[in-house]
């Protein structure tokens, strides 16, 4: 499984924040500590969801204000756990900010409606939400897209080996009626097919 793939991120963002330098770097050679580097956040920090993205935004003050002797600027914009103001976060950092990389959403809905967008402005970008569909399959607007937390799959299989272990039979599914919750669902019920548990109910 892909999780954060560091070396590709890492050629993303250098590239995207040292290319302008590397072309001036001849002439404007005492003016190079100015360049910035941009990172913009997506977050829940209103909504059903902002007791996951506003964790978040706290602990952007204790993010590093310079890399590599380049000050960074951290960008936090709420998509108020809304798919469509996501998209529209996610729009105005790429489009008008003009950010080198982005970090978001909170949740997996969010997340994948911003595909296309962080796709088509070829922005790294590093989700915190846990679907699995949000980096696999890997394909052209995948390519752009990492994230940090364990998969549904991981969760749901740790889930089923332990019920198995304490020998349940039968198990019941209480889920969201959204993108993370139909995914989840179909991990728990592959994790718990592979083990011989049956869902009962969902």
């Amino acid at each position: 499984m892909k999780h954060f793939r560091p070396r590709g991120f890492a050629r993303s963002l250098a590239s995207r924040a040292a290319a302008p330098c590397a072309a001036l770097s001849g002439l404007l050679a005492p003016t190079l500590a100015l360049a910035q580097i941009k990172i913009g956040l997506v977050l829940s920090l209103t909504g059903p969801a902002a007791s996951l993205g506003i964790p978040v935004r706290d602990t952007v003050a204790m993010l590093p204000t310079q890399i590599a002797g380049q000050q960074v600027q951290y960008i936090v914009l709420d998509d108020a756990s809304d798919t469509t103001q996501a998209v529209q976060d996610t729009r105005k950092l790429i489009d008008e900010q003009h950010v080198d990389a982005i970090i978001g959403s909170s949740i997996t809905p969010n997340t994948l409606a911003m595909l296309d967008v962080v796709a088509q402005g070829e922005t790294p970008t590093i989700s915190l939400a846990s679907s699995a569909k949000i980096i696999e399959p890997v394909d052209d607007k995948r390519h752009w897209m990492f994230k940090t937390p364990q998969t549904d799959a991981m969760m749901a299989g740790a889930i089923a080996e332990h019920a198995a272990a304490h020998k349940v039979k039968t198990i019941a599914y209480i889920g969201q009626a959204d993108a993370l919750g139909e995914a989840f669902y179909a991990e728990v019920a592959k994790a718990a097919q592979a083990r011989g548990i049956k869902i009962v109910a969902s």
